[in-house]
């Protein structure tokens, strides 16, 4: 069953490390998602599916880790830098690690090139400079959109976010939280974020020379930030997407954990 960290007490994490050395870590942050949808859609993203899992998953399921990096910078957003992300989540695995779980999943409800980059960068520096103590720990990690087959056609069909899923999502989740109206950008900045997801961001430097470091922003033209098609989003399909997110969840932990005993 899926063990809820924040309300088990230490004599009852003893007993359940004898059952399960696996642990997921949900990572979400305070995110612009349009007008439509709340600031808190990654979080949801990532907490909601470890809890529908239910008895099904044999996983401790950690406190969410609220915070991490964006690079949008619409009202409500909270960056923190890849950098110091990927060095706390390195620091809150060691601790895992120190208890004696072997498998952690970390469930992103935020996914973004930065921010997974670094994230794997600090994870396979916390395998590389201690090989003795996680030589056994296979650390996994994936926007929680991959564990969906209809998520990832999605993405290719360019919708990525607050868009068709993440709306369908929130509306078989939390449709109380679901706003009616629904707007987007001036159509030809619609039309950019839907072809490419990082065309969000422009680039300048205060001395053009090719060894001048680059400052990255968001573009100022941007008002909703809305990346896909939300007006087609209904609840059944967020049902679908959100069973399919489950059911691969489940099994990645049953793959980890026989691993262990194969």
């Amino acid at each position: 069953m899926a063990y809820i960290m924040e309300e088990m007490t230490v004599r009852e994490m003893e007993e359940v490390i004898k059952k399960t050395k696996t642990v997921i870590i949900p990572v979400g942050l305070p995110e612009q998602h349009g007008f439509h949808l709340p600031l808190g859609t990654d979080i949801f993203n990532a907490v909601i599916p470890p809890r529908l899992a239910g008895d099904r998953l044999n996983a401790v399921v950690a406190p969410s880790v609220n915070y991490c990096f964006s690079g949008g910078e619409l009202m409500g957003t909270v960056n923190v830098s890849p950098n110091t992300f990927g060095l706390y989540m390195s620091e809150i695995c060691s601790e895992f690690i120190r208890m004696g779980f072997k498998n952690i999943v970390i469930l992103l409800g935020h996914g973004g090139s930065e921010n997974t980059d670094a994230l794997r960068s600090t994870l396979q520096m916390l395998l590389r400079r201690d090989k003795e103590k996680t030589k056994d720990v296979a650390i996994a990690m994936m926007d929680v959109q991959e564990l969906s087959q209809i998520g990832m056609q999605a993405v290719e069909e360019h919708d990525y976010h607050a868009g068709l899923i993440e709306t369908s999502n929130m509306l078989y989740w939390k449709p109380e939280m679901v706003r009616d109206e629904i707007v987007l950008d001036e159509e030809e900045i619609a039309k950019n974020l839907r072809t490419d997801p990082d065309w969000y961001a422009v680039s300048s430097k205060a001395f053009d020379h090719p060894f001048v470091i680059e400052s990255v922003h968001q573009r100022e033209e941007i008002k909703v930030g809305v990346m896909g098609y939300p007006e087609r989003a209904t609840r059944e399909l967020g049902e679908k997407v959100s069973q399919e997110i489950v059911d691969n969840l489940v099994k990645l932990v049953d793959d980890l954990e026989a691993r262990l005993h194969a």
